[in-house]
């Protein structure tokens, strides 16, 4: 007998396995093409279906095959099982933003509150913090204590994780620092405050599981172990990020140099920045290139038409040009380039620009316009608006605005500024007529 031969014994237990399924007359074909029950197991449908089986006789096989790999797992010794096998199973490296966020001072809370207490403050913490986290996407990994692990571009990734990320920091800081939690069954309440620290960095994310150990959406890396300490520099209420995580945003927010810090388990020193609000600017364009703009190459006819088109609305004749493309093709930039043509010509200027985090706020490019146009600045969290009008009290309350897209309606006791919108409007689109004046 050949050595590569099936033997006798080998084809007489699956003849036993193809009987006791009822399809004993597969024998022959099975063993012409010398399979065994050793490899039953990684026969797949289209394997199936190459040896000519009918669909309800695949899946008797499949369905038995399935019993048979039971069977046997259950049968085997547990050192036979090899736990390595399964830890590598959807691994993968990933750049991913890491966000870690610790309650403040919650260890003295346990000797000012009743432990119910805490507890309800921990569970009401992390209710917050993770409904923020959804919003924008995030996916809340770990639960330690009062801290949260959460990760941005994982399992679902964007372009903008990074930035989703400190949105969610500012919005949670937001969120918590105008919040009270109070007990129930009595007076007591606390407000609690956050820190939060961010990195992005490479990371291997997936299930870790072993022998006697199981975590699920595990990762591995220095970006994890960098927002951990990072959140240890920031101030209550506060957000501060790695270097990394700033070099992606850019002009989007606005910063203040923490300056460089040693940090635990962390070879190199690390720069730090605390994150202050969203910067005020007017597109995603102008954040994202700040100062620097690149030399426009080769759209000589895209410009001329649009040349065209500003003359012919210069003469009288309104135009309306609709610019389109795949992400990332230089709409923008040929915008811009026509904003700089024009800029000796008197003319307004607006920009309306839509927003994947606002997609639930209705009219929110235009409320962004003017909250950007009008002469008003923010508070420390970058959401109320503060105007130079005075309260009036001519004007319902039900009318003033709240300042942030979307927000929740305010207490009654919260005291908002109102604003003479169509004044200020006024004002603020004289702001943006550039070039000489006409004769």
């Amino acid at each position: 007998m050949l050595e590569n031969e099936p033997g006798t014994g080998t084809e007489g237990e699956l003849k036993r396995w193809l009987d006791g399924i009822g399809l004993g007359h597969y024998t022959d074909l099975f063993a012409q093409h010398r399979l065994d029950l050793d490899v039953i197991g990684d026969l797949t449908e289209s394997d199936l279906v190459e040896l000519g089986l009918p669909l309800g006789d695949r899946k008797r096989i499949q369905r038995a095959m399935a019993a048979l790999f039971q069977a046997e797992t259950a049968e085997a010794p547990v050192e036979a099982v090899r736990p390595q096998a399964r830890a590598e199973v959807g691994a993968e490296r990933r750049q991913l933003t890491t966000m870690f966020c610790d309650m403040v001072d919650s260890t003295s809370l346990s000797a000012q509150f009743d432990p119910e207490d805490v507890r309800d403050m921990i569970a009401g913490f992390r209710e917050t913090c993770v409904r923020v986290v959804k919003h924008y996407e995030g996916f809340a990994a770990r639960f330690v204590g009062d801290g949260i692990l959460v990760y941005f571009g994982y399992p679902t990734a964007h372009e903008d994780d990074a930035e989703r990320a400190v949105r969610a920091g500012l919005e949670i800081v937001r969120v918590l620092s105008t919040a009270h939690a109070v007990e129930q069954r009595g007076a007591l309440s606390h407000s609690p405050a956050v820190r939060i620290g961010i990195a992005t960095g490479l990371v291997v994310v997936g299930d870790l599981v072993g022998q006697g150990t199981e975590e699920r959406d595990s990762a591995v890396g220095e970006t994890v172990n960098l927002a951990a300490r990072l959140q240890a520099l920031a101030p209550p209420n506060g957000v501060v990020i790695s270097a990394s995580t700033q070099s992606l945003l850019k002009g989007k927010f606005d910063y203040r140099n923490l300056g460089v810090h040693v940090l635990k388990g962390i070879p190199e020193k690390a720069q730090a920045w605390h994150v202050v609000r969203a910067s005020r600017v007017e597109t995603r364009f102008a954040a994202a290139r700040g100062s620097r703009l690149t030399p426009l190459v080769n759209r000589e006819e895209e410009i001329a038409l649009l040349m065209g088109r500003w003359q012919q609305a210069k003469d009288g004749d309104g135009q309306v040009v609709v610019k389109f493309g795949e992400p990332g093709i230089g709409k923008s930039r040929i915008i811009q380039e026509i904003f700089e043509r024009i800029s000796g010509d008197r003319h307004g200027q607006v920009s309306l620009q839509c927003s994947p985090y606002y997609t639930s706020t209705a009219f929110h490019p235009f409320v962004d316009q003017l909250k950007f146009s009008l002469p008003c600045a923010r508070d420390a969290a970058g959401d109320r608006i503060r105007g130079p009008a005075l309260d009036r009290p001519d004007v319902p309350r039900g009318d003033r605005p709240s300042g942030r897209p979307g927000a929740e309606p305010a207490d009654p006791g919260h005291h908002h500024r109102a604003i003479r919108i169509p004044a200020e409007l006024e004002r603020a689109f004289t702001h943006h007529h550039r070039g000489p004046e006409p004769p």
